[in-house]
């Protein structure tokens, strides 16, 4: 019974997208943060982990890509994983308390390459490839001033882009005042596994109202994420980083966000 209601509930609150809106989002392998080298990578000019470099070597490969927004001080987005800037760059600090002129001037560890914002990626990426867009929200911050900046870097944009966050309030801000953008939930069920949490899941789905889901990789298989794949929501996966994921994720989901040997497994098979 529990089921059923979730399962009308989710019909109802949210809706599968409409034929057509978003079908682009399944046709192609997504290199997560870019097609980068990773940190056993070369160690002259590597190509880092949402780093120029490894966007256009996406590009070149025909893959999607996947990359990562964060806000600025002076409310930009800024294409960055990390909340603290030492893992990437050797810097001390935080992303939220540098100015966006100040972090594009902060090269990446081992690379030329320097922190890009949005609208740069935008303008290299320029409708060649699909993009994903994680918006990175800081737990317990405000979601309106990155989606606004986000937003506002997409203005005029004709390429396939969609925006995505484990924050459902992203995806619901989307839903409100930019619903011509494709937007994700993504989801992890690790420590997150009780009644309660099932509940909270399906809470999270009819809060973000999404047009896809992009769920972790080692829960892929579970039964949330496989019903909303049965009714007909795109259903991505993450992190594919190995052969043997890679070939879950094709059993499984829509499409792979792969980095690693998974994604050189991937485009190995073509």
């Amino acid at each position: 019974m529990l089921y059923l209601l979730f399962a009308l509930f989710d019909r109802w609150l949210a809706p599968v997208p409409r034929a057509g809106r978003c079908d682009w989002l399944t046709t192609l392998v997504y290199a997560h943060r870019g097609f980068h080298d990773g940190p056993s990578g070369r160690t002259g000019n590597r190509r880092v982990e949402n780093s120029a470099a490894a966007f256009g070597a996406a590009i070149d490969a025909g893959l999607g890509i996947e990359c990562d927004v964060l806000r600025t001080r002076d409310g930009q987005a800024v294409v960055f994983h990390d909340e603290d800037l030492e893992r990437l760059t050797g810097q001390q600090g935080r992303v939220a308390d540098e100015s966006a002129a100040a972090l594009t001037q902060i090269a990446l560890t081992g690379s030329t390459d320097t922190i890009p914002l949005l609208a740069t990626v935008l303008a290299q990426v320029a409708g060649q490839v699909p993009l994903l867009i994680e918006v990175k929200i800081v737990r317990g911050g405000r979601v309106q001033p990155l989606c606004l900046a986000v937003n506002r870097a997409l203005e005029g944009y004709g390429g396939q882009v969609a925006v995505m966050s484990f924050d459902p309030r992203v995806s619901s801000w989307f839903h409100k005042y930019s619903p011509h953008i494709v937007r994700g939930l993504v989801m992890t069920e690790e420590g997150w596994r009780t009644l309660g949490a099932k509940a909270r899941r399906h809470l999270a789905l009819w809060r973000a109202r999404p047009d896809f889901m992009a769920y972790d990789i080692d829960d892929i298989g579970g039964a949330f994420p496989s019903a909303q794949r049965r009714r007909g929501m795109p259903l991505l996966t993450w992190t594919v980083d190995s052969a043997a994921r890679a070939t879950r994720a094709g059993a499984k989901a829509d499409a792979p966000i792969a980095e690693g040997e998974g994604l050189a497994s991937l485009i190995a098979a073509g």
